[in-house]
């Protein structure tokens, strides 16, 4: 019988367990490589040009066959990622903004720049607001305040706002831009925007407006009845008194014009200052005259004389 000189090589049961370890080492370097590769070729970046906008960028393998979310040549890329060396591979496309992606919002949030600008916040729109650094919900609450009636008639109103954080409003507050109200030009309605002003009030400041010639200062305001310091105060930081359209003719009306002025009030009154001023020397025409002639009480003359008059 022949001698065996050596051992057999191996059984069939080791021979298994060999070929079954390779093949699991061959499987986990599989997994492993396209891990990688979609890792390398799927990237999230931020427009610096334009900070809300996202890109995410991927291969031609990655995102073929994607009806939902077309690709875009990468030739046709912004220049922004044209100009950087590797930032897209040539075979390459993106998704701009991609929508229900939380990756894309995490980048956005991160890269969004926050600007400073002049504003109205009653006037300006939910792109802007967000520009200046309020999330959109922030800036669509901001938006349905004013589409409910809401305004902002004073910086500090904006404040009071629960969207606007304290730290956000010191930031705004110098560029906060709110117009105030010109009591020559103002309508009826603007009036009753305003602060303690109701349809009465308002249609009595314009009444008064036509007897004056227009308003020459603010405070002539409380010469309506009933409309008291109190009132005046509550609204005196949102109005501005524009030059009437034309100045009073103090010199040169007729009697019957002149007794309709509220600081001239009577027909005789009128009719002194007609007499007045045709046996008086045109150089010395004043309203302190008239005062000093006892034609107009001290009150009453030193209202008219902040009145825009034409000269004599």
């Amino acid at each position: 019988m022949a001698r065996k000189d050596r051992k057999d090589e191996g059984t069939p049961t080791s021979v298994f367990k060999v070929g079954a370890i390779a093949l699991a080492f061959l499987i986990i370097g599989y997994q492993s490589a396209l891990f990688v590769r979609r890792a390398a070729v799927l990237r999230i970046e931020a427009n610096r040009d334009r900070p809300d906008t996202v890109y995410i960028f991927t291969d031609d393998s990655i995102s073929a066959g994607s009806r939902e979310h077309p690709r875009t040549p990468a030739t046709k890329m912004p220049k922004h990622f044209q100009s950087r060396p590797g930032a897209l591979p040539a075979t390459g496309g993106y998704r701009k903004n991609a929508p229900h992606s939380e990756a894309v919002e995490r980048v956005r949030r991160a890269t969004r720049r926050v600007e400073s600008f002049r504003f109205n916040p009653n006037t300006v729109s939910l792109e802007d607001l967000i520009r200046l650094g309020f999330s959109e919900k922030q800036a669509q609450s901001i938006v349905s305040y004013r589409e409910k009636g809401g305004k902002f008639r004073r910086p500090s109103d904006f404040a009071k706002s629960y969207v606007v954080a304290d730290s956000v409003f010191e930031r705004l507050k110098p560029f906060i831009d709110i117009p105030k109200l010109d009591i020559n030009k103002a309508d009826s309605a603007a009036f009753d925007g305003l602060p303690g002003i109701g349809p009465y009030f308002a249609v009595k400041m314009v009444e008064y407006r036509n007897r004056l010639g227009g308003y020459s200062f603010k405070e002539q305001l409380m010469d309506i009845y009933r409309f008291d310091r109190e009132k005046y105060d509550g609204l005196s930081d949102l109005i501005v008194c524009s030059r009437p359209s034309a100045p009073f003719r103090l010199w040169t009306l007729p009697e019957d014009s002149l007794k309709l002025h509220p600081y001239i009030k009577s027909w005789q009154a009128a009719h002194s200052i007609v007499l007045f001023r045709d046996n008086t020397p045109r150089e010395e025409l004043s309203v302190e005259g008239l005062q000093k002639a006892g034609i107009l009480p001290e009150e009453d003359a030193g209202k008219l004389a902040r009145c825009f008059i034409a000269g004599p």
